[in-house]
């Protein structure tokens, strides 16, 4: 998105940024419990966009942090948080999963000034990708919204090999993302700060779709416990805590599930 609240993500074909996270989305089947659990949970304030009353944006001391869209609340639809990567051009980075066996859910569609596109890599792990306008101050983004974000995978290589073809990790071209491969799980790093982790060990046919191939959106707190005691409060769930309480993970009272990190 964009400073001005165009949608979901965000760079263009960036000198600065490509391939690295830079949004992140909730699917939902009611707005207003979600609006309410978020801001007693992580504080954030809402206001409606250019794209009307289905579509949320939340804003940590006025940076736009994070999307809400509101899905039919009948039909089956999984609710989620999903992140989006900067991509150079949203065709060809759809063109790039396909030949990689990924699939496209939605998209390519021109939300001006850029374009977005929902895709799943060849596990199943849903991602979105944007092209278009940063958001004016990447940096300050980075610093109010995700820590990280983290692939739970079948296999860590052979996801790192997707994404990095897919978005252009590791690339010798400017502000490309690095890869390495760091105590068994690969590490993506933008600027020299961690913004991505991809983990092996998920089971693509398992049953729960916790342990199936999924992204985890990691958000940072002052207060880990203050969040788990507001979570409970207003009608979500605490899945797990850390013993000294530097992270929990939780989920909304629409079932979507996040983790809270404390700061550094």
């Amino acid at each position: 998105m964009t400073s001005d609240n165009t949608p979901a993500g965000a760079g263009p074909a960036s000198s600065t940024v490509f391939g690295a996270p830079c949004w992140v989305s909730l699917s939902t089947r009611d707005l207003r419990t979600a609006e309410n659990f978020y801001h007693a949970v992580l504080g954030w304030e809402w206001r409606t966009g250019k794209l009307g009353d289905q579509y949320r944006f939340a804003s940590v001391d006025g940076v736009p942090v994070a999307g809400l869209s509101a899905v039919e609340s009948t039909l089956p639809t999984t609710v989620a948080w999903t992140p989006f990567f900067a991509a150079s051009s949203a065709d060809a980075t759809v063109a790039r999963s396909h030949e990689r066996g990924g699939t496209t859910a939605v998209g390519p569609l021109s939300f001006p000034p850029g374009r977005a596109a929902l895709l799943a890599d060849r596990d199943g792990a849903v991602f979105g990708i944007w092209e278009g306008e940063l958001v004016a101050d990447w940096e300050k983004w980075r610093q109010a919204a995700p820590t990280f974000v983290e692939l739970h995978t079948r296999n860590a290589f052979d996801a790192a090999i997707f994404y990095g073809e897919v978005l252009g990790w590791a690339s010798a071209a400017p502000g490309s993302c690095d890869v390495q491969y760091e105590d068994e799980e690969v590490v993506l790093r933008s600027g020299g700060d961690v913004v991505a982790r991809i983990h092996s060990g998920a089971v693509e046919s398992a049953p729960d779709p916790a342990i199936r191939p999924h992204w985890q959106i990691h958000f940072m707190v002052a207060d880990v416990e203050a969040c788990v005691r507001a979570t409970r409060d207003h009608g979500g769930q605490v899945l797990e805590t850390v013993s000294d309480s530097t992270e929990a993970v939780l989920t909304d009272p629409d079932g979507a599930r996040f983790v809270v990190n404390a700061q550094q």
